[in-house]
């Protein structure tokens, strides 16, 4: 399917859902572009292992899967290797230090949501991130969602549905009332899970490999600017 036609069936096929009371959102690569401080951070654990910076687009695709898949990506070590610990740890300190220098929210969703907020209506973020990189990265841009639920405050994380349900029940918002937006399988399988709208953008960090339109989404938005084209009719 052509990619104008795959825009028109997106559009009309988000006429027919239902409108959202709350609106909860993935973090990276989905609300904020987070890519350029963790490829410059990827990029430091290659320096100290004396090999060549890799280009920011590679880096890019690859960030939604983790820390552990950056360093496998970075210095080929995988997740069961002698070492991969300590160089996970290398990077996520590069990290750390450095945590909002480039980041910023994704435009035009900045404006949607600075109008979204000031309006006083419900929305909230559910990411994998630990809470220790999340908190630094909100405060840098100003972000004060109603609900935040990061990857260390329950005892699961998404694929699961718990931490959209513990998110909509801060909101005081019935799951079935909220959209979840995510750019990877894991967020659209857990907010199906939850009962929630599942939101799918291809905007995100997806890999050449991974079909997002082939994801079990309500609805699938290749760009950011027709999110926001339907999110500004609420």
């Amino acid at each position: 399917m052509a990619l104008a036609s795959t825009n028109h069936v997106t559009n009309s096929a988000s006429a027919e859902l239902p409108a959202p009371r709350a609106i909860l959102f993935d973090l990276d690569g989905t609300l904020v572009d987070t890519a350029p401080d963790l490829a410059n951070a990827t990029n430091a654990l290659r320096r100290f292992h004396g090999q060549p910076p890799l280009p920011f687009e590679q880096i890019r695709r690859e960030v939604s899967n983790g820390g552990s898949a950056l360093v496998t990506l970075a210095i080929g070590l995988t997740s069961d290797a002698e070492g991969h610990a300590e160089a996970r740890q290398y990077l996520l300190d590069a990290y750390e230090q450095a945590v909002a220098t480039h980041s910023q929210v994704f435009k035009p969703l900045d404006t949607w949501l600075a109008g979204w907020h000031g309006e006083q209506k419900p929305w909230g973020i559910v990411t994998n991130k630990p809470r220790r990189y999340t908190l630094p990265l909100l405060e840098a841009l100003a972000l004060s969602p109603g609900a935040l639920l990061c990857a260390d405050d329950l005892s699961v994380k998404k694929p699961e549905p718990e931490p959209l349900w513990e998110a909509a029940r801060r909101l005081s918002i019935d799951p079935a009332h909220c959209w979840y937006i995510g750019d990877h399988r894991r967020d659209i399988e857990a907010a199906k899970a939850a009962g929630m709208t599942a939101i799918a953008v291809g905007y995100g960090y997806i890999s050449e490999q991974d079909d997002y339109r082939r994801w079990p989404a309500d609805i699938w938005f290749d760009t950011c600017e027709a999110l926001v084209e339907r999110l500004a009719t609420f």
